[in-house]
């Protein structure tokens, strides 16, 4: 499910998603792990939280900037300030 009034557009708004995804704070069950992916019918980019079977539990969409540019962050999590 991806919400289209939710685009994450900068790496500070990736970094509070995953966060708020890695705290348990969305309220989800069952996450695996986290992905930056596009759609496969209009090629926009997002970011899914995955169950352990690689289902989508979450997605939001995200700007080219950050699917660009966040994949650190999804792989290995916010930097630590």
């Amino acid at each position: 499910m991806i919400n289209d009034n939710d685009v994450i557009s900068t790496l500070e708004e990736l970094e509070a998603f995953v966060l708020a995804v890695e705290s348990g704070g969305m309220g989800l069950n069952n996450v695996a792990g986290l992905a930056l992916a596009t759609n496969n019918s209009n090629g926009r980019p997002f970011v899914a939280v995955l169950d352990d079977n690689q289902q989508l539990l979450l997605g939001r969409w995200v700007s080219g900037d950050v699917f660009e540019n966040g994949k650190d962050i999804v792989r290995y999590g916010p930097r630590k300030h």
